[in-house]
C-alpha cells in the first residue's frame, strides 16, 4: 500500500548505514542511499521527530546455510556514516540480531516518546530493515518504508521483501512522499 499519511509522533528508523556495512557490494548505488536516508534524518529533526540510528556488531550464533557476508571487521566497522550527521538528540541502538528491537532498548524509546509509526531505511532489506520492521508491526507501530533509501546485497531478495514482504507489513513510499507529508502536517 503506498503511503498515505504519517501519525503525529513518527521516528525515522535508520539501519545499518555503518562504515562496515556500506564497504559491502549493494544491488543499488549505497551513496544515494545514504544519501536518501540523510535527507529524511534532517526532514525528521527539523521537524522535533525522533531519529533512531541504528548500528550493528555483531550476530547471534547459529547454523545457517548462508553464512552472513560480513568480513573482517576493521577498526571502525560499527562507526555511522558521517552522512548521516548524528546529533546529540538522535537515539543510537546497537543490535547483534537482525532487527533493532531485540535485546535492545528501542521499544521502551519509542513508547517513552510517544512514538505512534516508524519510518524505516537501510541496509539490507530483505534482513535487518525488514526484520525490523515485522518486529515494529508485531508490536503495534503503524510501519512506513523508504523504498529509495534502502538496498540489499541480493537483488532477488530485494525484490522479494518490497514486492511481497513490506505491503503486509505497512505502507511503502519514495523519499520526497514521506517528506510531502511531513510537509503536509505543518500546513
Amino acid at each position: 500500500m503506498a503511503v498515505t499519511t504519517l501519525d503525529r509522533k513518527t521516528a525515522l528508523v535508520v539501519i545499518d548505514l555503518q562504515k562496515g556495512i556500506v564497504s559491502l557490494p549493494t544491488c543499488h548505488p549505497i551513496g544515494e542511499v545514504v544519501q536518501k536516508a540523510a535527507v529524511l534524518a534532517d526532514a525528521f529533526r527539523g521537524r522535533g521527530l525522533p531519529v533512531v540510528l541504528v548500528n550493528v556488531a555483531g550476530a547471534p550464533p547459529s547454523r545457517t546455510e548462508q553464512a552472513p557476508r560480513l568480513g573482517a571487521r576493521p577498526d571502525g566497522w560499527t562507526d555511522l556514516v558521517p552522512e548521516l550527521k548524528q546529533q546529540p538528540g538522535d537515539h543510537t541502538v546497537t543490535k547483534r540480531t537482525a532487527g533493532a528491537f531485540v535485546n535492545t532498548d528501542l521499544e521502551a524509546h519509542l513508547r517513552s516518546q510517544g512514538v505512534t509509526q516508524v519510518v524505516i531505511a537501510g541496509v539490507a532489506t530483505s534482513m535487518g530493515v525488514e526484520a525490523t520492521a515485522r518486529h515494529a508491526r508485531d508490536l503495534g507501530f503503524n510501519v512506513t518504508l523508504a523504498l529509495d533509501a534502502m538496498t540489499d546485497t541480493n537483488l532477488d531478495a530485494h525484490t522479494n521483501s518490497i514486492a511481497h514482504i513490506f505491503p503486509r507489513l505497512g505502507e511503502t513510499g519514495t523519499t520526497r512522499e514521506i517528506i510531502d507529508l511531513l510537509e503536509k502536517k505543518e500546513a
